[in-house]
């Protein structure tokens, strides 16, 4: 079966920025819904017509992939508003009690500077900015149930944050998925 809109296609990865570093490598095939919110446009695009056991190498630039560093999504924000236990890297999703209430509810922060009495939090992705380097193999093709396209996903949206998603981590060795 050739991929179309509204199927199911079973996926593995080496995803790396444009120096060749691996950034996230996913050995196992994993389900992904096209048509749905589980893949960027731009790999959507790509894998139109491919089939089980083709390869496929694309690049995407950082409007295609998680868009430009934004500086207005940082956030300077009391210590004190934090667990104790609070590490580098850590996200959350929303900000708590005693933080900016100007800033955005429904954002995923990560944690990216603690200082004695201030968190530095950043709402954005943590690979926007960054163009990349991604290099897919097609494991299976299935067309997708009903149920799949009503939810939109099949929760593994590797490519999106916020929903009770899992966000993904810092280069400390995590992967992104």
């Amino acid at each position: 079966m050739k991929i179309t809109p509204q199927c199911v296609v079973s996926l593995t990865w080496t995803l790396k920025d444009t120096l060749g570093e691996v950034l996230d490598e996913l050995d196992e095939p994993v389900e992904f819904l096209l048509g749905g919110q589980d893949l960027l446009a731009k790999i959507e695009a790509q894998l139109q017509g491919l089939e089980a056991g083709d390869e496929l190498e694309l690049q995407l630039e950082p409007e295609e992939a998680f868009g430009d560093f934004d500086d207005h999504k940082l956030f300077l924000e009391p210590r004190a508003a934090f667990p104790a236990e609070l590490e580098e890297g850590m996200a959350f999703e929303g900000l708590p009690e005693g933080c900016n209430p100007d800033a955005p509810r429904d954002q995923v922060y990560f944690v990216s500077e603690i200082y004695p009495e201030h968190v530095v939090l950043d709402a954005n992705h943590p690979l926007a900015g960054i163009a990349l380097r991604l290099q897919l193999k097609v494991h299976a093709v299935r067309e997708a149930y009903v149920e799949e396209i009503g939810q939109g996903t099949l929760g593994t949206g590797f490519f999106r944050l916020g929903g009770g998603e899992q966000p993904p981590a810092n280069n400390d060795g995590h992967t992104l998925h």
